[in-house]
């Protein structure tokens, strides 16, 4: 029996996985197609790209990840998902909003609410972080009396060495920077790209899986037609 029990215990840890395993497109598939989601966020996967958001965050079991500005908690459950068994999402939120409420309800094991203010939004106690992601709101932000400085900050600072930082938003004109966020729910990538950098982070990565180039960027990002232009950043923290 004695023999048998490093086998048994590979065995075990095989089945479950870990941080470093690469996961399949297939399991991501099974993730999104998981009955716990809201028939709300099936209406909106064509065009958020569930699949290709969690390969570029490099989502696995296990890790302790933050999702900033939460919203509805579209992004958060799907995290939830793709960190079980073991991990944990936090949804930060200033005031949860009906929709993310209703996913907390169902005390899915690794999802949790972060009640936090968006310039301090890691909860006190959470162990070091693997990832922390932002989507969507970065251009939200841009016009609150935010200390956006020490809102990266902070997240560097909660975030493992090597773990990472995803964010992406609705792209605006080159040279337009931070100014259209209010009026046109735009921000122009590179001014994210510095400001991130500025506090330590380096950029990992971009993806090109929510681009639009028939999109000018040059109206609303809430319009439905067309499509906006999406940008796609990972940064890291470096080890």
């Amino acid at each position: 029996m004695k023999a048998l029990l490093p086998v048994l215990l590979l065995v075990t840890a095989c089945s479950m996985g870990t941080r470093d395993e690469p996961i399949t497109t297939e399991k991501y598939l099974a993730i999104v197609a998981d009955p716990v989601r809201l028939d709300r966020d099936r209406s909106m996967d064509a065009r958020r790209h569930p699949v290709e958001l969690l390969q570029f965050a490099q989502v696995r079991p296990g890790m302790q990840v933050l999702d900033i500005v939460a919203g509805g908690g579209y992004t958060s459950q799907l995290l939830a998902l793709a960190v079980a068994p073991g991990g944990k999402v936090w949804a930060q939120a200033a005031k949860p909003n009906p929709t993310l409420t209703e996913r907390l309800a169902k005390q899915q094991p690794t999802l949790a609410l972060a009640q936090r203010e968006i310039e301090d939004p890691v909860p006190p106690g959470t162990p070091p972080l693997d990832l922390v992601t932002l989507i969507l709101n970065y251009h939200d932000i841009s016009y609150l009396p935010v200390d956006r400085d020490a809102m990266n900050r902070r997240i560097f600072a909660a975030l493992k060495p090597g773990g990472r930082y995803v964010v992406i938003d609705h792209s605006a004109v080159v040279g337009t920077g931070f100014t259209t966020g209010k009026t046109l729910h735009r921000i122009e990538e590179a001014a994210v790209v510095a400001e991130i950098k500025r506090v330590g982070f380096v950029l990992d990565g971009d993806g090109s899986f929510m681009r639009n180039p028939s999109d000018t960027r040059e109206g609303s990002s809430n319009n439905p037609e067309p499509l906006s232009d999406k940008f796609a950043l990972r940064f890291v923290k470096p080890r």
